[in-house]
């Protein structure tokens, strides 16, 4: 299976999805189960909030999804390709073109500037230099720092960060975003405002979004609420949440 052109119809077959996929971890005290059996669809323009305690497989399934760790047994597609039967080169080409990622650490680095983080998933995919550099300042205007492009990190607020980590992950036209606690180390306000944003993307975007999170708001916001326990994925419910949960749950059938 060769590289995945994603200019194309995103409509002819779901964005991502997960086939029986297990995870397991070799430990000193045994073999650890972390995922058992998920099963999850994910088509564009829809937001997927994963829910549960600290330590049930949310990360574990992120990474397994977008391309970071193989499943130990069961199978992902991007489309109606396989990342893990490519090899890693080709994975690699592939889930820059496909994926983007938004960590709870925004993960920008410090020595370049807002604009040149942002373009550097391009210049990785091989865009030369003026191209990566125009299209990450657009990238850059629709998060709100238009005027941010020249600052380093380290001049930028911790919610201006995690816009620009947002507009890098927008940058290459990747129909899937994933976010791993994109908001945990924000304040109320900010945390609310890079919510909005998230929105942004999937409903005017277009984007697939799948987010790992503890916040309610944010799940909240999303179009289905799943939960991890015991390793597999069940619709959320309102036990999960303190009182005064609102959000959408789901049925897996």
């Amino acid at each position: 299976m060769g590289d995945i052109d994603n200019r194309g119809d995103r409509q002819t077959a779901p964005v991502a999805r997960a086939e029986s996929v297990h995870r397991y971890f070799q430990t000193p005290d045994g073999t650890l189960e972390i995922l058992k059996g998920i099963e999850l669809t994910v088509d564009s323009g829809r937001m997927i909030a994963i829910v549960g305690a600290s330590g049930v497989g949310k990360s574990t399934l992120l990474h397994v999804l977008g391309g970071l760790d193989p499943p130990t047994q069961g199978r992902v597609f991007w489309g109606e390709v396989s990342p893990y039967e490519q090899d890693d080169e080709t994975r690699a080409r592939n889930r820059n073109r496909m994926v983007g990622f938004v960590f709870q650490f925004h993960h920008l680095l410090p020595e370049f500037t807002a604009l040149e983080n942002v373009a550097l998933p391009l210049i990785i995919g091989g865009r030369d230099m003026k191209t990566a550099l125009e299209r990450a300042k657009i990238a850059l205007g629709e998060v709100g720092l238009a005027g941010r492009g020249s600052h380093r990190p380290g001049e930028m607020s911790g919610g201006e960060q995690q816009r620009a980590a947002v507009a890098r992950a927008l940058v290459t036209d990747a129909p899937l975003v994933i976010a791993d606690e994109p908001s945990g180390n924000l304040d109320r306000r900010t945390a609310e405002q890079l919510h909005e944003l998230l929105g942004y993307v999937v409903r005017q975007k277009g984007r697939a979004l799948v987010v790992a999170t503890h916040n309610p708001d944010l799940a909240g916001r999303a179009d289905t609420v799943l939960a991890i326990r015991d390793g597999q994925i069940h619709a959320a419910t309102m036990e999960v949440w303190e009182p005064g949960w609102t959000g959408k749950s789901a049925d897996l059938g």
